[in-house]
């Protein structure tokens, strides 16, 4: 860890590894951050002294590498280990979208992922969800279980009381066929909130 310790140092320092330390911390400067460097516009980044089509090409893999990396911490057929892999691979999924998705994760009766499914996208601000939707695709996999997800663009992983009509409705329709609803988790940057932790399902 640098001497200081803090996560602007330890985010310089990583990528560091890839483009070197004076580009390194001239990327973070001018775009404000690890993730917005990972984000930014090709063109944007090109523009930078000392950045060519290689480097750029090595820093728009990093985000790609990641969330390969945590789909393969929840491959179909294994069971659920814990919730913080369930977070980790749900982060690394949406976090970084600049729309709002909503996905669901079938599970059997062993809490083993049956698949993971995108099934509404939306806007900057908000996106329709539709419980007959949710119900059929549940069934299609004979699901036993399910774990609702959707991220929110602005970065705030709080639930809306939006977010808490829309989890009663879903948790009602599928109790209606018997499908337990485990958790919905609201993803923001860096981090997520578990409806459920909340006593809200």
């Amino acid at each position: 860890m640098d001497k200081d310790g803090t996560a602007e140092s330890n985010d310089e320092r990583l990528l560091a590894t890839v483009v070197g330390q004076v580009l390194a911390g001239a990327l973070l400067e001018r775009f404000g951050g690890l993730r917005s460097v990972l984000h930014a516009d090709e063109q944007a980044l090109l523009d930078c002294d000392g950045l060519g089509e290689v480097r750029l090409a090595q820093i728009k893999a990093l985000p790609e590498l990641a969330r390969r990396y945590y789909e393969d911490s929840l491959p179909c057929g294994e069971s659920i280990r814990s919730p913080t892999d369930t977070e980790s691979f749900l982060k690394a999924r949406m976090q970084h979208l600049d729309h709002e998705l909503f996905c669901c994760l079938f599970l059997d009766n062993r809490h083993r992922v049956l698949r993971f499914d995108e099934l509404f996208r939306g806007t900057i601000d908000g996106t329709s969800v539709y419980p007959r939707e949710v119900v059929k695709e549940a069934l299609s996999v004979n699901a036993a279980a399910v774990i609702l997800a959707h991220n929110h663009p602005s970065g705030v992983a709080e639930p809306s009381q939006a977010d808490e009509r829309i989890t009663k409705r879903l948790k009602s329709a599928l109790d209606l066929v018997d499908i337990r609803l485990l958790d919905h988790l609201i993803v923001g940057d860096g981090r997520a909130t578990s409806l459920a932790s909340r006593g809200l399902l």
